[in-house]
């Protein structure tokens, strides 16, 4: 019996998985997070280290690590990805001024080897904002036809107004399932 396939019975009894939310910091990771939870979202403060959350989705139980972005902590980022089965890379549409420095962290993560082959998901999140650049400028700006090892999908959201979120949490999970966890 093949290592993968061992590994897929094993994550077939288990039925869970852990997903990562990562960007910079004030892109909005923890609101969205928030929001998929049902939390409040009126009062959140920077992430500072990481949090756990736990919630069903599609029969799964997914670990959601909600990890701080801000540049002191990037760094320390790496002692997160062991066991990762998929990312959500959040993404502040509004904020045109550091989208190179986005561009550069998530090239840099997704070079990391512990996490080829995750799933990746792109929130496009404050799309609410007038100021909020299109998909296409993000999907440029971030070179994502170019990702390689990941499956991926960029997608347009707002977690103040919940508009997308869930779509994205949906493709994430059933992606990470066909891959996973079924034969």
């Amino acid at each position: 019996m093949g290592l993968l396939t061992t590994v897929r019975k094993i994550k077939e009894r288990e039925k869970e998985m852990r997903i990562l939310f990562l960007g910079l910091d004030n892109a909005g990771k923890t609101t969205v997070v928030n929001r998929i939870l049902g939390k409040p979202i009126q009062e959140i403060s920077p992430t500072l280290g990481f949090t756990i959350d736990s919630l069903q989705v599609n029969g799964f139980t997914v670990n959601a690590w909600d990890v701080g972005g801000q540049k002191s902590i990037r760094p320390y980022w790496k002692n997160y990805f062991e066991k990762t089965e998929g990312i959500v890379w959040v993404v502040d549409s509004a904020d045109k001024g550091r989208l190179g420095i986005c561009a550069e962290e998530l090239a840099a993560v997704l070079t990391e080897q512990r996490l080829v082959g995750s799933s990746l998901l792109i929130l496009a999140n404050k799309q609410d904002i007038d100021q909020a650049l299109s998909i296409e400028c993000i999907s440029e700006a971030l070179d994502i036809e170019n990702i390689n090892g990941h499956s991926w999908k960029i997608q347009p959201c707002s977690a103040v107004t919940g508009d997308g979120v869930l779509e994205g949490l949906d493709w994430i999970v059933n992606n990470i399932s066909d891959r996973i966890y079924l034969l």
